[in-house]
């Protein structure tokens, strides 16, 4: 059986972005609105007063300094706070489709592929604008590739999800090269009147052909050494929002239609268990965490990151080791750690190692195994 190997990567950035300056000024806007509103009910009790967000907060808590986002003027309208994405008639491309086609036209560049090399397309993402017909389908139609197509939900890790996937369809026979898609518009389902989470998301699309090696002629080149996927049920990342909404006219639970989470708890819970599965992975690959070249980790927090890095490695990762990309794209959630392997891969020698791992709501762990031919 053939190696199978990651042969290309592509990358859609949006042209807007907000800075964490930017995005305080008209959250601290909004909050002075909402303060004088109820000014009556906040000194009765009956309400708590909002508090200000700054700069410095979001970056010591997430190490977000800016984010991409597909729609800027609505996000930063402190009377509205969410961006303006009208929908579009269905005889036009989705926006997550023309976001695909834009990173799954670099991916194929770079792997020397064109429609009809590609078997089979899959959307992995958290956020998925419809149930159907499956975006990856569209997508599938509008590059001209014959076979097929389905999305997949994992949450944060539906790229490495994906990937696993890919990997099984291509080992089974099903495929022979196939087209892994993350078209992330997180900003549609953030609360940016929330102190707590308003900074955390931003917009973003990358792409990832998988096909067997020996039909792979790109130059660049990573074997899938070994992938590994996990799942714990847990509440403390969650979104409630869905098609059985309309049947309930009480309004309870409106919040939670948006991403909400127990942040402090997913720290703590969720560091030791991406450690404990990386180590042990590694452990069963007789590998030694320090033959790690690179760790492309998932672009959430800063901390995280840092922490499960010295925890793996049992010392303080280089920046070079486990570099960072969410300082300006923030979290975009499923990819992230593709953009950092799309952006830091270039310095890699043949034989080098890397890990490619996310995680998320789920709670969700996913970790690759990469090997540079």
């Amino acid at each position: 059986m053939s190696d199978i190997v990651i042969s290309g990567t592509g990358l859609y950035t949006p042209r807007e972005s907000i800075s964490n300056e930017e995005l305080v000024e008209s959250f601290n806007a909004y909050v002075d609105l909402y303060n004088e509103d109820n000014a009556d009910a906040i000194a009765a009790g009956e309400l708590p007063a909002l508090q200000h967000s700054s700069a410095e907060f979001i970056e010591k808590a997430s190490g977000i300094k800016s984010r991409y986002v597909m729609n800027k003027s609505g996000i930063l309208d402190p009377q509205r706070m969410a961006p303006r994405l009208p929908e579009r008639p269905n005889e036009e491309p989705s926006i997550q489709c023309e976001m695909s086609v834009a990173a799954a036209t670099e991916a194929m560049q770079q792997a020397n592929k064109q429609a009809a090399d590609i078997d089979a397309v899959i959307v992995a993402a958290s956020n998925l604008q419809r149930p159907y017909p499956a975006v990856a389908v569209e997508i599938q139609d509008a590059l001209g590739i014959e076979g097929f197509g389905f999305d997949m939900n994992v949450a944060c890790s539906s790229a490495t999800f994906g990937i696993q996937q890919a990997r099984d369809m291509i080992a089974s026979g099903s495929a022979s090269c196939v087209l892994m898609l993350n078209p992330e518009i997180c900003t549609g389902h953030l609360n940016f009147r929330d102190r707590d989470s308003h900074f955390i998301f931003g917009d973003v699309c990358t792409a990832v052909i998988i096909e067997r090696a020996d039909t792979a002629t790109a130059e660049d080149q990573y074997q899938i050494v070994d992938s590994k996927l996990q799942t714990i049920y847990s509440n403390n990342i969650r979104n409630n929002f869905g098609f059985l909404n309309r049947g309930d006219e009480s309004g309870i639970g409106k919040a939670d239609k948006l991403f909400v989470q127990e942040g402090r708890k997913v720290f703590k819970e969720v560091c030791p268990a991406v450690a404990k599965q990386i180590s042990e992975q590694l452990d069963r690959l007789g590998i030694d965490p320090q033959q790690l070249k690179r760790m492309w980790l998932h672009q959430a927090n800063l901390n995280m990151n840092q922490l499960i890095s010295r925890r793996v490695l049992g010392r303080e990762p280089s920046p070079e080791e486990s570099p960072t990309i969410l300082d300006e794209y923030a979290n975009t959630s499923s990819a992230g750690s593709v953009i950092a392997f799309h952006k830091h891969r270039s310095d890699l020698g043949s034989g080098d190692l890397g890990m490619l791992c996310s995680f998320g709501a789920g709670y969700s762990i996913g970790s690759v195994v990469l090997r540079k031919r």
